[in-house]
């Protein structure tokens, strides 16, 4: 399985959306958009800001077999 480390992580506040390299060995709990400057933070059930809100999940999820946290 391929892991992929590479996420649009799109702001809830504004809709800005930025490609980012996500951690393979840690999770990222803040986040904060580049536009509106709004610190995004997981929502209840996911372990990050990429699970939350990005196109991939990350890598930790991605390893264990998931495509969503919340499984």
């Amino acid at each position: 399985m391929e892991i992929h480390t590479v996420s649009t992580i799109i702001c809830p506040k504004c809709g800005h959306q930025k490609e980012e390299t996500m951690p393979i060995d840690a999770c990222q709990y803040f986040y904060e958009c580049e536009n509106c400057h709004e610190v995004l933070k997981p929502i209840e059930g996911d372990c990050c800001v990429y699970c939350s809100n990005g196109s991939v999940c990350c890598p930790s999820i991605q390893e264990k077999g998931k495509n969503n946290c919340r499984t």
